[in-house]
């Protein structure tokens, strides 16, 4: 009896482990050939399943197409933002270029008045170069025929020689457009 050795046990696991490899293909064989049933469906069964499937197909159609016209939709109002930004800070600084040209008008009588002139020429330039380089223009009145977009009428007076009606006579207030857009219309007298 003692040349007859115990098994150790990893030959035991080594051939439990070569068993259960043996056995899996054919457990995997017997699940493998039961058969499926057969899913029969009817021909009003295939219609609705078919309607359902475009239903689900134009909804999606429709919301994509939703999604395109909103990001459509985005970009035009971005670019509006863009192309008019600064608009609120133009108008707010017309006023001051009004105030600029009527202390302009003013005589100076007396040296210091004469600089004091000069440092408000300067001012009244830089504002409106820095107007002028952000596409803020004034909106041409003297002369030209009157457009109710670009011009608000004041007053009328008769046509006299030389005039022609609908035309601008006089501005009283000078117009001022950001790119194509009309900030303030010129107030002007038209000529009846």
């Amino acid at each position: 009896m003692a040349d007859k050795q115990q098994p150790s046990t990893d030959d035991q696991t080594a051939a439990k482990a070569a068993k259960k490899a043996t056995d899996a293909p054919k457990q995997a064989e017997a699940k493998a050939v039961k058969p499926k049933p057969k899913l029969v469906a009817s021909a009003e069964e295939v219609a609705k399943l078919n309607k359902r499937a475009d239903d689900f197909e134009d909804k999606y159609l429709r919301a994509e197409a939703e999604v395109q016209n909103v990001q459509a939709r985005f970009q035009k109002e971005q670019a509006t933002l863009i192309k008019y930004d600064g608009q609120q800070l133009a108008k707010d600084i017309l006023p001051v270029i009004d105030n600029l040209e009527r202390a302009l008008a003013v005589e100076a009588s007396d040296e210091a008045g004469e600089q004091l002139k000069n440092g408000v020429q300067m001012t009244y330039d830089h504002l409106e170069d820095a107007l002028k380089r952000n596409h803020v223009t004034e909106i041409a009145a003297l002369g030209q025929k009157f457009d109710p977009t670009q011009h608000k009428a004041v007053q009328s007076v008769p046509v006299e020689k030389g005039q022609t009606a609908d035309t601008v006579v006089n501005v009283l207030q000078k117009g001022y457009q950001l790119k194509d857009r009309v900030l303030r219309p010129a107030m002007v007298v038209v000529a009846q």
